[in-house]
């Protein structure tokens, strides 16, 4: 006897930040609870629809982690990398998000705030009309150099190589080197020391300053692996630029990836604006895996919670 396994199909969309990609699921009422797994399943390339990560967009109202901002924002980014861990924050990922909730009609144009785990984050989108890929800025906060001093990386080269630790609501090790290919393949997780330093994994960036505000950066993302861009990766070399240099004030930089350019402007008190292209490249609905848990209503939008394994 044949029996079949039962789906969940909600509404999503696919989309990028200088081809840093993400899945988009709708789920405004909080009724999606993804596992490891189903987020690994939707973002491998051959069983999901290939992605660097998963924006869950759910209403703060719904989202316990987001209740206490509900009466500043709207919605909550639940950001997952693609090996189903969570993240705080994700500079590329929120502003695709802002850029999803303004074309589809659940947010208007201009300013808006959006809830995650670091905190309250506030996004500028223009209108579609303006610019398909933006761009769209946010602002993502003040650095953070939390320590210890002396973090080292060993990267595929096999060369070990000192670091700087900045948390810019996620864990970052920013190493500077002649040339960001003199890394070699980022396609395992360098090593960091000591790990202790880093409890819940660590994006490690490698970057080269082409001038005093100019920078190119590669980066391998926890949970993920290379990455085409980074935001709070950006966010963070520049950071450590500015440290290791002794810069102060007010400046703007720009942050070369291999798959875009980011551009930063730093207040007099440290404070980051993040703006580049964001575009939303598919819109439609996806399966989730079969593993249903609960019983649930044939349209989740209308009925009661699905668990997914």
């Amino acid at each position: 006897m044949t029996t079949t396994a039962r789906t969940a199909t909600v509404p999503f969309a696919k989309g990028h930040g200088c081809e840093n990609t993400f899945l988009v699921l709708l789920d405004p009422h909080g009724r999606i609870h993804l596992t490891a797994e189903t987020v690994s399943h939707l973002t491998d390339p051959l069983t999901g629809a290939a992605a660097d990560g998963i924006l869950r967009a759910v209403r703060c109202t719904a989202a316990p982690e987001a209740a206490a901002m509900a009466h500043r924002a709207h919605w909550f980014m639940d950001y997952r990398n693609a090996d189903g861990s969570r993240g705080a924050m994700c500079g590329n990922g929120i502003r695709v998000l802002a850029r999803y909730l303004v074309d589809t009609g659940l947010c208007p144009p201009g300013a808006l705030a959006i809830a995650t785990r670091a905190g309250l984050r506030q996004i500028r989108v223009p209108d579609r009309s303006d610019s398909l890929q933006g761009p769209v800025a946010v602002a993502m906060g003040t650095p953070v150099f939390p320590g210890p001093d002396h973090i080292t990386v060993t990267a595929a080269d096999g060369k070990t190589r000192p670091a700087t630790h900045v948390d810019m609501g996620n864990p970052h090790a920013v190493v500077f080197l002649d040339d960001p290919a003199d890394a070699g393949t980022l396609h395992t997780g360098p090593a960091v020391e000591p790990a202790s330093a880093y409890p819940d994994g660590v994006t490690t960036e490698f970057a080269t300053v082409l001038s005093p505000h100019h920078l190119a950066v590669r980066v391998h993302e926890r949970g993920v692996g290379e990455t085409r861009a980074c935001g709070t990766g950006a966010c963070a070399a520049v950071a450590a630029h500015r440290r290791h240099t002794g810069q102060s004030g007010a400046a703007d930089y720009r942050v070369d990836f291999p798959g875009g350019i980011l551009r930063l402007s730093v207040t007099a008190d440290g404070a980051m604006t993040l703006t580049g292209p964001a575009a939303i490249t598919a819109l439609g609905s996806i399966r989730l895996p079969r593993d249903v848990t609960a019983e649930r209503d044939p349209t989740p939008e209308k009925g009661r919670t699905v668990f997914v394994r």
